[in-house]
């Protein structure tokens, strides 16, 4: 079988969970037996072709437009005339293909245009909507556009992947996709990553970020308004009253990084937390096995990828019980939940979790075993190639 996959990110291009989730979905279906060819826009200091833990890499060049282009979804749609092209060029000299597979609103141009150019049916993931984004609202031309572009692509998809029930209900709200042609497979998470630092002493490391009689709390993700981190900042004085010992640790950029630096001091906190901006995969990575606690108290996430890689390093998480984060963490189970846009709420589970270890572990445990029997990407490979199967069945069977 052969998959031409396209996806906005692909590393070294890495911004999200949807980059993540293509980095590692990718080698799993080549470990099956799938033929991959991934269509991906260029980034500078990468090949345009490559061979990637057995799959094959194109990235093409984005047009470059003298003053630039007057928004986001105007350069993405510039793009997209070039990975059309190139992803043709791919079809034409290497083909034919079983179908494609499109991730997100991003590529879903150019994957639209070779579904009908060459009638190669397409699959689509959905990892996340503008208007879930917007809580149920669209704020813009811009985001009513893109929106617009998303009910497209469920539209042209033979097939509709998503990653939790509940991104699975914004298909049917926000797209009227039929029930019967979404399918949901979770992400996913390496494990082995984290196993490879299991007895590595990692005192030095840790001590770049918090003292040793500190408790490190930890935040990993992109600084957005979605993401809740103002949230968690004003709930750390509720924190430090009851664990004083306690530190913030918020890895990662973004457009609200200023405002929550801002927030941290006007609130008396910049001993208390620390915003050590983008940090490396590895050391990312470290700093999930030397937190205390991980915590994620989104206001909107369709998954919840980093709840996912916290629980593969064995740390303790909480999480706010919306989206996909309620089905990814069982309260009291596999981690705390706690509402959302609390910061009462969410200083509780903080404060629960730190002063209750024994209580963590046993929810770590826990965790961890979900990590290793459903959350793995053998089986998500899996279940994934039971929907390309399940589409080349159907195409071959009807009238384009």
């Amino acid at each position: 079988m052969r998959v031409l996959m396209l996806t906005w990110e692909y590393p070294p291009n890495l911004v999200g969970g949807l980059g993540r989730h293509v980095a590692e979905l990718v080698p799993a279906l080549v470990q099956r037996g799938i033929e991959v060819h991934v269509i991906t826009p260029g980034v500078d200091g990468a090949p345009a072709r490559e061979e990637d833990q057995g799959a094959t890499i194109h990235r093409v060049s984005r047009p470059v437009r003298s003053g630039g282009y007057p928004d986001f979804y105007t350069g993405a749609v510039h793009a997209n005339e070039a990975l059309a092209a190139g992803a043709q060029a791919v079809i034409e000299s290497l083909g034919p293909f079983d179908l494609i597979h499109n991730h997100d609103w991003l590529t879903a141009f150019a994957a639209g245009e070779l579904k009908h150019r060459n009638r190669l049916p397409m699959v689509a993931t959905i990892h996340a909507t503008e208007r879930g984004r917007g809580r149920g609202q669209l704020s813009g031309s811009e985001a009513q556009r893109i929106n617009d572009a998303e009910w497209e692509l469920t539209y042209e998809a033979w097939r509709v992947i998503t990653t939790t029930r509940y991104m699975a209900e914004e298909m049917d709200v926000y797209f009227s996709a039929p029930a019967d042609k979404v399918d949901v497979i979770p992400n996913g998470v390496d494990p082995r990553r984290f196993q490879a630092l299991e007895g590595v002493d990692l005192a030095a490391f840790r001590a770049r970020y918090a003292l040793a009689e500190e408790k490190l709390v930890l935040h990993v993700g992109r600084i957005v308004r979605e993401k809740g981190v103002e949230v968690l900042v004003r709930a750390m004085p509720l924190v430090l009253e009851a664990v004083p010992e306690a530190k913030l640790v918020i890895a990662g950029k973004g457009p609200e990084w200023n405002h929550i630096r801002q927030v941290a001091w006007d609130l008396g906190l910049s001993h208390k937390v620390l915003l050590p901006g983008y940090v490396s995969i590895e050391d990312r990575d470290r700093l999930y096995k030397v937190a205390d606690c991980a915590v994620f108290p989104s206001l909107y996430e369709p998954f919840g990828i980093v709840a996912l890689e916290a629980m593969a390093a064995r740390t303790p998480v909480v999480v706010s019980e919306v989206g996909g984060l309620r089905e990814v963490v069982r309260h009291a189970e596999t981690g705390i939940t706690v509402y959302p846009g609390n910061p009462e709420s969410c200083a509780w589970g903080i404060v629960h979790t730190l002063q209750h270890p024994e209580w963590a572990r046993l929810r770590v445990e826990n965790a961890y075993h979900e990590v290793l029997t459903v959350y793995n990407w053998d089986t998500i490979a899996a279940s994934t190639i039971d929907v390309y199967r399940r589409v080349i069945r159907e195409r071959a069977a009807t009238e384009w």
